[in-house]
């Protein structure tokens, strides 16, 4: 069984043509085995290098898409899963993709009036930033954009798994912040099912911590929930962040 995405709308990034599945189980952190809706057992690139804490119980409902480029090494790739509560994006380059439209299209009102999007900026020697926005008078913001898959009674956590990469991130934001220069860090959660967004203390105190840290520094802590379904995938709302 297959959907083929809707036709394009404003805020949404649609889907390519899916392909449901039963998750067999995740392994080497980018592989996943999924039977088919016709008994076939296909092995789907997983874009995540997470725990996915939660989100990657066998025997779940997921969705695949099919790529046949010749150079790729595995031809499906893991997009969404369904869970309880909400479908859940799984595919990490889905929250760079749509906030960059969204910024594009002037759709985020703390990330509005600058016109002039870049994407994968290096700001440092060792350290790129996923967004860099410019205003024509030069002023410009920085944003760093995180995937957050991990739900916990309503409330959204980020990270997953410890990440000193992401701990560097932080730091590098946190420098960058002048009269001139903004810096935001915005934590896009692929569900539907929370309320406000904390960072995972339990999981990586040295992250929350920096990122206490860096919102003392300046930095600018933003969280955003979206709608998903078969289709595609849009921008919902702010959420609280509880740091």
């Amino acid at each position: 069984m297959s959907t083929a995405p809707g036709p394009p709308h404003p805020g949404v990034l649609p889907w390519p043509p899916l392909a449901a599945g039963e998750l067999v189980r995740r392994y080497q952190r980018f592989k996943a085995d999924v039977r088919l809706a016709d008994g076939r057992v296909v092995t789907a690139h997983c874009p995540n290098t997470g725990r996915m804490t939660g989100c990657c119980a066998p025997g779940r409902p997921v969705y695949l898409s099919l790529h046949d480029h010749p150079r790729r090494r595995l031809a499906w790739t893991w997009e969404m899963i369904a869970m309880p509560g909400s479908l859940v994006g799984v595919n990490t380059l889905v929250p760079n993709r749509l906030i960059a439209a969204a910024a594009r299209e002037q759709a985020i009102a703390e990330l509005a009036g600058y016109p002039r999007v870049e994407t994968e900026v290096r700001i440092e020697a060792h350290s790129r930033i996923d967004l860099r926005l410019t205003r024509p008078g030069g002023e410009c913001c920085l944003v760093e954009v995180k995937n957050c898959t991990l739900v916990e009674g309503g409330t959204a956590r980020f990270p997953d798994a410890v990440t000193a990469r992401g701990r560097k991130h932080l730091e590098a934001l946190a420098r960058r912040v002048s009269r001139r220069t903004r810096s935001v860090m915005l934590f896009l959660v692929q569900r539907m099912d929370a309320r406000v967004f904390s960072p995972a203390a339990a999981v990586d105190p040295d992250y929350a911590a920096g990122l206490r840290g860096a919102a003392s520094a300046g930095v600018e802590v933003l969280a955003y929930d979206v709608h998903i379904d078969l289709a595609g995938i849009r921008l919902r709302g702010r959420l609280p962040v509880e740091l």
